[in-house]
């Protein structure tokens, strides 16, 4: 334990959560640390005006506290806006776990974060993000009620990655639509990048229906096994933006759009999988639609996990979850409509819609 004291005029210039350029009115951030199983984690709670603040835990092994804490403040605003614009009456939270999940996580570690959710009292409610795996969150069950997207076996709604990408392709289908014409794929050249659990089954589909998909991901022998499976090619080039693409789907670790990127892109779509894929929300936005780029904003067609795991808190069936999710094909295709009919990015139009629920509801209360 330091006995070092910080001079408070010190700690008013480091302002390390208030004066995060990330924090937005979030309403409760909550540092973990257990010294016996080393969890170091943080809870973001960025707003529970609709609802209980549902959200993944992510396990990364950030190169900061700082980059943990940006990360968490951006995930967790970014979930507030999913479910308003998705329509469910959740809030928005979001959990990292700092650390190497391949040889950190432990069962301990698990149980130890699923305490840190408990005591909480079901304000925020968790469920599985990058690093994480169905049998986690099963494990966080034995410890708290507050944990969603545990197996069917013990009664939940299982892997949610299947339902988030079939969601991102109902996104990229619309936006396709608006750009081109038409929602028929075959024959784009689309390039996915990020082949985890949402990358693989957005490859999936995307092949059935005749792409030509390009891959691109750190780990090589990922690569190859899903090339080998979908028939697909591997990015073998030292610069992915500047390729000529139809579209860019971005399914890995966000802002890869951003000052160096916009310039170079040639793709007509950016529809893919992750989170908070601008950079800086309005610059960006605004920088793509100068270019003549059509966004899919990222937390309206990646909302398909979420509404798989709500189902779990509201009991409905696999026939609502798959009609709530294909339905993101009518709300992007309205937002980009809206968009140009307004001359404002996609990100406001999407921001807009997901805002007025929130704050109607907040009047109503």
């Amino acid at each position: 334990m330091s006995t070092d004291i910080i001079d408070t005029k010190e700690l008013h210039k480091i302002d390390p959560v208030f004066g995060q350029g990330s924090f937005d009115n979030h309403e409760q951030i909550v540092f973990c640390n257990d010294k016996d199983t080393g969890l170091k984690a943080i809870i973001g709670i960025h707003n529970t005006v609709l609802g209980p603040a549902l959200g993944g835990t992510r396990m990364w092994n950030y190169s900061s506290e700082w980059d943990a804490l940006n990360d968490v403040l951006r995930l967790s605003r970014g979930m507030t806006f999913k479910s308003a614009i998705t329509g469910l009456d959740l809030g928005g939270g979001k959990a990292v776990i700092i650390g190497d999940a391949k040889t950190q996580k432990t069962p301990e570690l698990m149980l130890k974060f699923g305490e840190f959710v408990h005591s909480l009292g079901g304000k925020y409610i968790t469920a599985e993000d990058v690093g994480m795996k169905t049998s986690d969150m099963d494990l966080v069950r034995t410890v708290t009620p507050h944990v969603t997207g545990i197996s069917e076996a013990n009664g939940g709604s299982g892997n949610p990655s299947p339902i988030t990408a079939y969601g991102v392709y109902m996104g990229m289908k619309a936006a396709a639509k608006y750009t081109y014409g038409t929602e028929d794929l075959q024959g784009k050249v689309i390039y996915v990048q990020g082949i985890g659990n949402v990358g693989e089954s957005l490859v999936e589909h995307l092949s059935k229906e005749g792409a030509k998909v390009v891959i691109s991901d750190i780990n090589q022998e990922r690569l190859e096994e899903v090339r080998d499976k979908y028939g697909v090619k591997i990015y073998e080039g030292k610069n992915l933006y500047s390729e000529e693409m139809d579209i860019y789907a971005p399914c890995a670790l966000g802002a890869t759009v951003n000052d160096d990127t916009i310039g170079q892109f040639k793709a007509k779509v950016i529809a893919g999988a992750a989170n908070n894929q601008l950079a800086v929300e309005q610059k960006h936005g605004k920088a793509l639609r100068e270019k003549g780029i059509v966004w899919a904003p990222d937390f309206l067609i990646n909302a398909g996990g979420i509404i798989n795991v709500y189902a779990e808190l509201v009991k409905y069936d696999r026939a609502e979850i798959i009609r709530k999710t294909e339905n993101i094909y009518n709300t992007t295709l309205e937002i980009l409509k809206n968009a140009d009919v307004n001359d404002i990015t996609t990100y406001q139009a999407a921001f807009n819609i997901a805002q007025a629920r929130i704050d109607a509801r907040k009047n109503e209360k």
